[in-house]
């Protein structure tokens, strides 16, 4: 089972898993560190509507990151570069799967 945490933006609850949210929060900590805003997207899962959603991050604006589980899993870089890639593209985050070296990618939002 994996343990879902919540992204909190602006009135926006934003469910993921763990693991994809640890990875999540370092890029966009990063990016609002350094008073940069951009967009960050993800696809509809479970009981939401079909489709995707997209926000505006602005370091102005709290952001809360709530994880279910308390111990930190282990980081993989190059899964964070990417996200860091695109944020700095004019489309931003769009959330997608991890790609592990020897073995399938890693589901990003809770289902």
């Amino acid at each position: 089972m994996r343990s879902v945490g919540t992204l909190y933006y602006d009135g926006v609850a934003i469910e993921m898993n763990d693991r994809t949210l640890a990875h999540v929060k370092i890029a966009i900590v990063q990016k609002m560190r350094r008073a940069e805003s951009f967009t960050f997207s993800w696809v509809h899962t479970g009981d939401q509507p079909p489709g995707r959603s997209t926000i505006w991050i602005h370091p102005s604006i709290p952001i809360r990151f709530e994880f279910l589980n308390p111990v930190q899993p282990e980081l993989n870089t190059k899964w964070i570069e990417s996200i860091l890639r695109s944020a700095s593209t004019t489309g931003g985050i769009l959330l997608t799967e991890e790609h592990l070296e020897n073995g399938p990618p890693t589901p990003s939002v809770a289902a």
